[in-house]
């Protein structure tokens, strides 16, 4: 089994910065920022960092964690806590996800993320849950639905999604990761979905969290 077809578990810790952070001296900012490098570098764990800086009021980044074990995240989130930086960050919302088989693609391709790709400039993250009636539907007719939907999305080659299974383990049913590079592609794709007619068994798909991508040193050094 090759490692992009193992099944993983996807963590999206988003933090906010405690407004102390902008009052130490910039050389100490730098060395707290190499810090949390080594630590995501050397954590074993497959790892993202994004922005979230202006575009939100309630979270200033997210570190995107793919790991085989929630020990594994739980290990380098500690560090991270440990860390000079890690006394100035405060959790604003964590999602809990694992990788599963889709039920309606055959044809099944690795995430994104595991499949070693490099980013893409923004990744749109948010909660997804279905009606308690999507899952009383036969099967049958869950398919035909979602032919359509799988249809519509294909008009959007250039957008990665990242879909992940939350049930039993958080309180949505999925989390989905949009990746893209132009976010007016994502919006359009969107409108397009909200006239198919899965869109009418959809209990919730909020919040939706645009996050630009950035390497830590220079997400850390842009909180201020």
């Amino acid at each position: 089994m090759s490692e992009s077809s193992e099944q993983y578990f996807f963590n999206f810790s988003f933090f906010k910065i405690d407004p102390k952070w902008r009052w130490m001296a910039d050389l100490a900012k730098e060395e707290s920022a190499k810090e949390v490098e080594n630590i995501l570098k050397n954590s074993g764990i497959m790892h993202r960092t994004y922005s979230n800086l202006g575009l939100r009021d309630d979270t200033d980044f997210l570190i995107w964690f793919a790991a085989k074990t929630l020990d594994e995240i739980q290990k380098v989130i500690e560090k991270l806590y440990k860390t000079v930086f890690g006394k100035y960050i405060i959790p604003s919302k964590t999602y809990l996800s694992c990788t599963r088989p889709s039920l309606y693609v055959k044809e099944q391709k690795p995430h994104g993320f595991l499949s070693g790709s490099e980013a893409k400039k923004f990744v749109i993250v948010y909660p997804f849950t279905k009606t308690r009636e999507w899952y009383l539907l036969p099967q049958e007719k869950r398919q035909k639905i979602m032919d359509e939907h799988i249809e519509v999305s294909r008009k959007y080659p250039q957008i990665i999604l990242n879909t992940t299974y939350s049930f039993g383990i958080h309180d949505e049913d999925f989390m989905l990761a949009f990746e893209v590079d132009e976010v007016r592609d994502f919006q359009d794709l969107i409108m397009d979905l909200r006239e198919t007619e899965v869109s009418s068994y959809v209990k919730n798909d909020i919040p939706m969290i645009v996050c630009v991508q950035k390497d830590i040193v220079s997400l850390i050094t842009s909180l201020g």
